[in-house]
């Protein structure tokens, strides 16, 4: 085999083991040998891509081996693939093997995975090592106690000690596995000395790996109360010591998530006796040096707080800590506290605490230099609404709002206007409007595009919470001329935009407001085909929500002139609105325009079908066959 192979090792193997196939067979006579033979010859291809595909098949020749073919020679075959490969093969390779239980034989014989997952776990490939994991603790739920005892913990542990740190990152993966079923204290003590080594490993990718995976070991631990001893949580503790006095920020600010899972527990078993030293821990966190740990106190600060909720005065210790992230030094720990303040606030529980302290705080923030900050802030700001009177709301937070409605980030606006329902049903949207309707008009109107089609989307809620006399009053006119952007997804979008209003206010208002006043629509702008396109669009959207009173009087004419367009395009898009049309009118076996079909609709759409163009006459065609199968 040459070098652009496969590789010297698996190449001569799979060329052994396609010719020995072959062989025992005398002429390749018996087809049973046959597909490990071609599984082997295509894992020699040159292209990779190809050596890829076939490893993807390997369920196809499993299933074509049986079961004991499969344990006797596709296994070791794969085996020997897995130490001399690319990396794209072993990453297939270490997916495939995790869905192979049934393959082999069912869990009985499961264990015969192993020694493959275990060297492809061993891989220095960080993908390839991940599917390996994930893979070996798919099949660990097929094993038995015996087998996990036997086979398993003794994987764990083989990693766990190997010189290689990507064997021992692997490892880090797999305790979660194996941690509560193992009944027997004195292995479960091993077991986790085992991951206490690991923890404090010499090599910071092992460190990182073991302190990310330790959360929900002791999840399950939590949610196995029986199963802990106070050894088990002397090791835990040990363990995040470690993490936390670390001296590398990259493996400290896991302690987070750490810290959160323990307090989880103790609340769990109700011992609140470790809790004072925990507060410490999570003050520790919270102001240290490192800005990606206060990140990821910040980020995580309300299911941090929560874990206190049952003494309120730990929760009330931590509010200096929580507004000195506030004032933060690094624009994304002010961020990350920036969407924490509802939630903080809310588990306080105390409403001058929140106007004495709280309020400051977000008002800083909705000026903070930082716009990501601004726009986090946004995000939930409009909660804190709730937590207080009406008054307190208005003389307090209604002043931050309007503030932010005038920034001068978009998504800042954006945001506000997106979380307007908590404020309508506090405070009234009135105090609102004022600087609400700049905001939304310099939005829609925005040279950014997408900013606009956010506008648009947010539409529906506002016209939900500001009433039909206040929309069509202010709003009415802004929806109509997004239907005439240049750019076409926001046309769309306004079409859409029409139909979910229609659905809000009803038909009769939809055929009031918005199709009387697009048939008024100016006759030298719909010269522009584009523009009578969009018109029909919108209209033929319209139909299902609107009475069929006005489909027939109002809409049906429209479309019936556009059949005469001299635009092809408005032509089949004419057809494909009759049919939208019949299915409307005949809804729920209603006959009482089955006339108007037979007499108006269906004759317009033969004729179409005679067009000249051939779209047309495709689409009138189809259009004609779903209209006369919607017929009774």
């Amino acid at each position: 085999m040459n070098s652009a192979m496969v590789g010297s090792g698996t190449g001569e193997n799979a060329a052994g083991g396609a010719d020995s196939a072959v062989n025992a067979t005398g002429t390749g006579e018996n087809n049973d040998l046959y597909p490990l033979a071609l599984l082997m010859d295509e894992l020699k291809h040159d292209d990779i891509a190809n050596r890829v595909e076939a490893m993807k098949k390997l369920d196809t020749i499993a299933l074509a081996l049986g079961t004991e073919r499969t344990r006797d020679e596709l296994i070791p075959f794969l085996t020997e693939v897995a130490q001399d490969d690319e990396d794209e093969v072993f990453a297939v390779l270490a997916e495939e093997l995790g869905k192979f239980v049934s393959f082999v034989g069912g869990d009985k014989y499961a264990t015969v995975l192993l020694p493959a997952l275990e060297i492809l776990a061993s891989t220095e490939e960080t993908l390839v090592r991940d599917k390996a994991v994930e893979s070996l603790n798919s099949v660990s739920l097929e094993l038995s106690q015996q087998q996990i005892f036997d086979d398993f913990t003794p994987l764990i542990e083989h990693l766990a000690t190997a010189d290689w740190f990507s064997s021992r990152v692997s490892a880090c993966g797999l305790f979660r596995s194996v941690i509560v079923r193992v009944k027997e204290d004195s292995l479960r003590k091993n077991l986790l000395a085992l991951y206490l080594q690991l923890v404090q490993d010499d090599t910071p990718m092992v460190k990182r790996a073991a302190a990310k995976n330790l959360p929900s070991i002791i999840d399950l631990l939590t949610q196995n109360p029986d199963l802990s001893t106070s050894d088990d949580w002397d090791y835990i503790s040990n363990m995040f010591q470690s993490i936390i006095s670390d001296n590398q920020d990259s493996v400290k600010f896991l302690a987070v998530d750490c810290l959160i899972a323990i307090l989880k527990f103790f609340n769990v078993k109700g011992e609140k006796a470790h809790l004072k030293d925990l507060l410490e821990s999570a003050i520790k966190l919270i102001t240290d040096e490192a800005w990606r740990v206060r990140y990821m106190a910040a980020e995580r600060f309300e299911s941090l707080a929560s874990q206190f909720v049952t003494e309120p005065e730990f929760i009330k210790e931590l509010v200096p800590p929580f507004l000195r992230l506030c004032e933060d030094n690094e624009g994304d720990v002010r961020k990350a506290i920036a969407e924490q303040i509802p939630g903080f606030a809310t588990l306080l529980n105390d409403s001058d605490l929140v106007i004495t302290k709280i309020i400051p705080a977000v008002q800083n923030l909705s000026m903070d230099e930082n716009e990501a900050v601004r726009a986090s802030l946004a995000l939930n700001i409009t909660n804190l609404v709730t937590l207080m009177s009406k008054e307190e709301g208005i003389t307090h937070l209604l002043p931050i709002l309007l503030n932010m409605l005038k920034d001068e980030f978009p998504e800042v606006r954006l945001n506000i206007i997106a979380n307007l329902k908590v404020i309508n049903d506090v405070i009234g949207v009135d105090l609102l409007a004022e600087s609400l309707l700049p905001a939304i008009t310099e939005l829609a109107n925005d040279v950014n595009w997408r900013v606009r089609m956010a506008i648009i989307d947010y539409t529906p809620v506002l016209a939900e919470h500001l009433g039909v006399d206040f929309f069509n009053q202010h709003l009415s006119d802004l929806c109509l001329s997004w239907l005439w952007d240049t750019v076409y997804s926001i046309r769309e979008d306004a079409v859409k935009n029409l139909t979910k209003l229609a659905q809000i206010f009803g038909p009769d208002w939809c055929r009031d407001e918005i199709i009387s006043r697009l048939l008024k629509f100016d006759s030298q702008l719909l010269e522009n085909f584009i523009y009578r396109f969009t018109l029909l669009s919108a209209l033929t959207a319209l139909v299902p929500v609107v009475s069929t009173d006005a489909v027939t009087e109002q809409v049906l004419p429209f479309v019936k002139h556009l059949t005469d367009d001299a635009v092809p395009n408005i032509r089949f898009s004419a057809a494909k609105s009759y049919a939208v049309i019949v299915e409307a009118l005949v809804k729920g076996g209603n006959t009482t325009y089955l006339p108007l079909i037979k007499e108006t609709i269906i004759p317009s759409l033969e004729k179409l079908t005679q067009d000249t163009d051939v779209d047309v006459k495709y689409f009138a065609g189809v259009s004609l066959k779903k209209c006369q199968s919607l017929l009774p």
